[in-house]
Parts: C-alpha cells; structure tokens; sequence
C-alpha cells in the first residue's frame, strides 16, 4: 500500500519553521503571528499522526484526509523554503566578495511583492488546515507511543527438511561453528543475518533438527523473538519452552530467572532466538548475564537470526553469517516443486517462462515459492507470460509471501529513513548507487534531519546510508573512503516502489498519465515519450532524473527541461546526465528552489545562460563532461554550493568566480587537459575539504595530485607561498 511519509514530512515543516531566523521572518511584514500558528497547528496534528497511522488501513475517510494534509504540508514547506531563496537573493546583494554587476543584478527585486505573497499564502495554508480540522477532529486520534514496530509473527522448530533446497553448505557451516570451543567469556552467540525471504529461519531449523545437534545438546529451547525483546517476556516463553506446566505468568523478573535456573539444572543447551530486531544493547545484555550467571553454562550456545548487522553486533563477539541468496539451478528446482503438481517436462513452454520468472527473484527462496504458489495448477502460457512481466509488488499476496515479509523490514524504520528508502526507487533496478549523488538527492529534497553541533549535512547522510546498510536494505559495493558505491536488492526495489506510489513515478513509453500529487519523476526508457502528455496536470514536482530518454531526439529533451522550467516552480532536482541537449533555456534562471543539477556528459553545451546566477540555492552542481571555456561571472552568486564537478577548458581557474563559494566542501576537475595551476584566490574556499583530480595532466604532474586529495591537510605545506599557485 502506498504510503504518506505524513508524519516525517511534518517533522521536517516543523523544524524548518523553527530554524528561520529573525532576519528571515523579516523578510515579511506581519507574518510572524500566521507563522506561529501555522507551527502550532501542525504540531497538534503531528502529536496524533501515530494514531492515525495505526488507524488509516481500517478507515478510508481517514485515509483521504491524511492524503490531504500531506499535500498542505507540502505547500507549507514550499511557502517557509521561499523565506529562504529570499533572504540568499539579499545575502548576494550584501555579499562583500561578489561582483558588484552580480550584486546588482540579485539586488532588482520587489520586497513588497514578496512580503504581500508570503503573507497571503500562509494565510492560505492556515485556511486550508481549519477547514480540514472538523474532518480531522471527528477520528478522534489520541496521542500515543511509537508502537509502529510491534508486530506478532510466530516462528517454530518444526521442518521438512526435503523441503528445504540449497542449504546443505549454510547447515554444516553453522553446526560446524556449534561444535567448536569457544573462549568467550560470555555465552557463545552465533547470529544470523540477511533479508527477508531469504532462509535464515529454515536454516536454523535444519541445524536445530540435525541429530549431531541433538547429541550434543541435551536441551534444546526456540524463541520466537518477533515484536518486543522484553526480559520479563522473553524469561517466560524460554521456561515455558523447557516446561510447557510450569505456570509463571505472574512472576517477578526475580522469580523468573531462579525458575529458569531451577529448570536448567546443570543441562547443556542450544537456544535459539529467531527473528530478533532489537537494537538496544542494555536489554540485551540484561537477558545475557542472567544466562552467564548460571555457572553451569560451560559448551552452552545461541543462536541469533536477524534482518541488522547491527543487532548481530550488539550480541555477538563473532562475524555475522551472512547469509547469501541461492544459486539459480536451486532456485529453479524449488519452483518446480511449488508450481508443478506433475512431471514439469509436460510444459517446455511454461518452463522457458518459469525460468525468467525464477530469474527475477534473485536468489531470494520466499520470493521464489511466493511466484510458485500464484502460478500453481495454472497451465494458461498467458497468464504465466503475465507473472513474468509483471512487478512483484503489484502481484497479489498473502501475509506470508515475500513483499509482506519485506514490509516487515520498511515499518521497523524510523520515519526519516523510510522516505529516503522510497526515495530511491528513482533508480533502476540493478543500478550501482553512488554515496554521493544519493545523500545530494536526499539533501536537495529536504529529507534530512538538521545536524548536530559539528557535523555537516553530508554526515547526516553518510549515517543514513549505514543504518541502512546496518538493517540490510542496501549492500556494500566498493568502498573508496569518502565515497562508497552500493547495490539494492530487486526485492528490496520492489518494496521501495510499492511504498512510494503515490510519491515517485519511473516513466516510460507505455505511461499515459500520473496521478498530478506525485513529487518525484524518472524516466527510464530510451523509445519516443509523449512529455507533453504526460505533464498535463502535474505542479508539485520536486525531483526530475532522467536516466533513460531516446538520446537521437533533442526535441524531447528541449520540450521536457521546458515543460521543468514552466511547470515545476518548486522543484528541487534536475538530472539529465547524457542528454544531447545543445544549450539550457535561460528561463531556467525562474528554478530558484534547484538545489541540485546534474549536467554530467551534457557535451553538447559549452555555456551556461546568463540567468544562472539566479540558482542561489544550488547545493550540488555536475558538470562533468560539459566543456566550459572558463567558470562564468554568473557562479559567484552559488554562495550554498558544497559540491562542484567541472570540465575547463581554460589553462587557469579564473579565482574571482570562487570567492563567494566558502560552504564548497568537495571540488571535483575532471579532464581540465589545460589547466596549468590552481588560483590563490582558492584560499577563500574555506569549507573545502575535498580536491578531487581526474584526467587534469598537467596539474598532477605540476602538483603530483592523481585522484582524491584532503585539501586541509595539503594547505599546511605552506604551497601559497612557494609559487604554485597564481
């Protein structure tokens, strides 16, 4: 089901309200009063939204109205972002290293328009909220905990194990590991870890039931550990496991713990805690050293399945096993087995269908038996043509199928990270993400949370990239210190595109119209797309990527950075990597809430319009491959630029275009085959952290720089004063 990302997007409208200065709120005459009740109103609202998230899936009319208000929040974030571009214009005027031109240009603005507009709008906003309050009231949503997370799932011991496919090398690694000595002064731990879907829970009920297993440990316990690790619970289901009689419902944690030692009774034991997701250390351990303080516990073992790195880490001392997807031949002989009632060699045709369906499940055993089971008894090649053609997540399914268990995954997130997760269902499936370019995207659409005393927004992001990795939702690639290149599983796409819906749309030729709430856009198909159709109702965009448009008709390019520039006022990110557009339209210069452009191999263009200046709010800006002559005068107003990716074709770097630039932390020169030196004036670049030099001959050899440089380190060598730069 598609989802509102409600109560992270008023989290963000709330902390931006809260984040304009005095200076900001300036900028318009009597706004202050509408500003504060507009933050009051929506903090109300945002007090309830877990209520009402728990309630949404049985209330439609709930529903519908949270749709609604996420389309004022939005408004409302556009309306405090304005405060914004308007107090940058005046910072570019009042900027004592940029050009006087530039500043004049910034200068010719009317406040008093701009003050009349704001007011009217907020006090829009506030009108639309009180009209939607009597609608909102009427749930009556109460405050309450975060309990999103909990939910009931049950595991057992039991299992066929000719069921079972694939895992005989997983199986005798773990045993292998349950029967060597450990020196672990704590009870051994042995976790676990991967996606949903992909078998942990089966494996470790073929190790549980293996008879050396069983020899070896006379007491065997399994724990579901599922929606809440809480000790009193947890005490009580590992007794209730040994003695199903034992009554101690009523029992204090005291009690509990002399039961369990009462009922242990010197026994070696392997216990198992399956499907555990918490990541509170402390809990954790109250559980291990109420097991470690029975002295008795020497060849006693745990063994933990868990979708987190980071709960594995919590609880063990050991590497994780990580387990990994099946081999294609398994993958395949298990879908026989689900979607066959008789001897498959019946159906060559449905079989070549079969194995491009089993190729889509990349590994993942659920997934597999999910398709399987849709197309069981089924013999129409029509209807398995249309399973193989289609995404999973529009596939029908049960609790137990494979995008249900994923989801399980999506709702343990925070909220901030669930929309970022949306966010990159943008990309194409099997894409190698950049660290970079993804916390950029999630930085020019305002999904990150503000940062903390001494750290920047690429730190936030940073983070949100690890707890990611941390929960298995994303794979490390290649690592390259400040960067990093990533993978997604396509199951874990699927479930992103499930979940944003309503938020991105991926456009291609067969598209024919958009719901006109969507924020996000990507194309992804090199045949002809009808943009002009496609567009009509859309407003609201924030995001434009194109990765995948005919690269032979300029036409379309020209008509879809029109139809960004005319119709997409607030939009946020414009990608248009390998476009052979020829030139921007200087209309582009109205874009002034852009805060990343990605122009990467546009070698067509080779001058930016002269309205550029106007994209104040640029944070990120790519030109790889663009074969500028010099930097134009136009980019010293970038005063918010923290990332720069340029081709100059000139033998110096004009210094004035940089003086404005002190939030720049990374600056990237890629194929400057005439670039000689780098300026003096790049001491004004007091935010750089980062050069980066590719393909620059002569610099390298003039510098002996090749690849990645720590720019502050470098300037300690006092190389201003040695005649390197000019």
């Amino acid at each position: 089901m598609a989802e509102t990302f409600l109560l992270d997007i008023a989290q963000r409208v709330v902390e931006k309200i809260a984040h304009l200065s005095m200076e900001e709120l300036g900028l318009a005459f009597n706004v202050e009063i509408d500003l504060r009740k507009l933050k009051e109103t929506m903090s109300s609202i945002k007090a309830v939204l877990l209520d009402a998230e728990r309630q949404q899936h049985q209330n439609e009319k709930l529903r519908l109205c949270m749709w609604k208000l996420r389309d004022i929040f939005y408004d409302a974030e556009d309306v405090v972002d304005d405060f914004k571009c308007e107090a940058l214009r005046k910072q570019v005027v009042n900027h004592p290293n940029i050009s006087f031109k530039v500043r004049f240009l910034a200068s010719c603005s009317l406040p008093l328009s701009f003050s009349f507009k704001m007011g009217h709008k907020i006090k829009s906003i506030n009108q639309r909220l009180n009209e939607l309050a009597t609608e909102w009231n009427n749930f009556n949503l109460g405050q309450g905990t975060d309990n999103r997370h909990v939910f009931h799932r049950e595991t057992h011991s039991c299992v066929n194990s000719s069921d079972v496919i694939g895992r005989d090398v997983d199986k005798e690694n773990i045993i292998d590991l349950l029967m060597k000595p450990s020196e672990d002064p704590n009870i051994p731990v042995i976790p676990i870890v991967g996606i949903g879907g992909l078998g942990k829970t089966t494996l470790t009920q073929l190790v549980y039931n293996d008879d050396r297993v069983t020899r070896c440990f006379p007491l065997k316990i399994w724990i579901c550990v599922s929606d809440e690790f809480d000790l009193s619970r947890l005490l009580k289901l590992i007794i209730h496991s040994i003695n199903k009689g034992e009554k101690c419902d009523n029992l204090t944690v005291e009690a509990l713990q002399i039961c369990l030692r009462s009922l242990l009774n010197d026994k070696k034991f392997l216990l198992v805690l399956d499907d555990v997701w918490n990541e509170n250390r402390a809990r954790w351990i109250e559980l291990r050293d109420i097991l470690g303080s029975m002295d008795y516990l020497c060849g006693s073992k745990i063994i933990v399945t868990t979708r987190s790195l980071k709960v594995a880490f919590i609880m063990s001392s050991i590497h994780p096993y990580e387990l990994k997807g099946l081999p294609f031949e398994d993958c395949l002989t298990l879908f026989i087995k689900w979607a066959f009632n008789e001897d498959e060699r019946q159906y060559p045709n449905l079989m070549r269908i079969g194995k491009e369906i089993v190729q889509k499940c990349k590994g993942v055993p659920l997934a597999v038996r999910t398709l399987g089971s849709l197309l069981f008894l089924k013999t129409d090649e029509s209807y398995w043509i249309s399973i193989r053609d289609s995404e999973i997540w529009m596939l029908e399914q049960s609790e137990n199928d494979i995008l249900p268990v994923l989801k399980l995954s999506y709702n343990h997130l925070p909220s901030h990270l669930q929309r970022c997760l949306a966010l990159l269902s943008l990309y194409k499936k099997d894409e190698i993400y950049y660290s970079d370019q993804v916390v950029y995207l999630w930085m020019a659409n305002g999904l990150l949370e503000h940062p903390k005393r001494k750290q920047d927004w690429e730190d936030v992001g940073d983070q949100y990239l690890n707890e990611l990795m941390s929960r298995c939702l994303i794979q490390m690639n290649q690592d390259y210190g400040d960067v990093f290149t990533f993978k997604m599983h396509d199951l874990i796409h699927d479930l992103a595109l499930e979940v944003s819906q309503k938020e991105c749309k991926i456009v291609n030729c067969q598209t024919k119209t958009i719901d006109e709430n969507v924020r996000h856009l990507s194309f992804c198909d090199d045949k002809q797309i009808n943009v002009a159709q496609v567009f009509t109702k859309l407003k609201n965009v924030r995001t434009v990527m194109v990765q995948e448009v005919s690269k032979e008709s300029k036409a379309i390019h020209e008509s879809l950075v029109s139809l960004c520039v005319s119709n997409f006022k607030y939009i946020r990110a414009l990608c248009l990597q390998d476009s052979p557009l020829t030139a921007l339209p200087n209309s582009i210069g109205a874009l002034k809430h852009l805060r990343e452009l990605d122009l990467t191999n546009c070698c067509n263009i080779n001058k930016l319009p002269s309205s550029f200046y106007k994209l104040r709010r640029l944070q990120s800006l790519r030109m790889r491959g663009v074969l500028l002559m010099q930097l134009p005068v136009s980019m010293e107003t970038l005063i918010e630029l923290r990332y720069l990716e340029i081709t100059i074709k000139a033998k110096k770097l004009k210094g004035s275009r940089l003086r404005g630039w002190t939030s720049l932390q990374c600056l990237v020169l890629v194929d400057c085959d005439n670039l000689e030196c780098l300026s003096k004036k790049m001491k004004y670049l007091t935010g750089l952290t980062h050069l980066i030099l590719y393909g620059c001959t002569e610099l390298s050899n003039r510098y002996h720089i090749n690849g990645r440089l720590d720019w502050q380190e470098w300037l300690k060598n006092d190389r201003f004063r040695d005649g390197l730069f000019k």
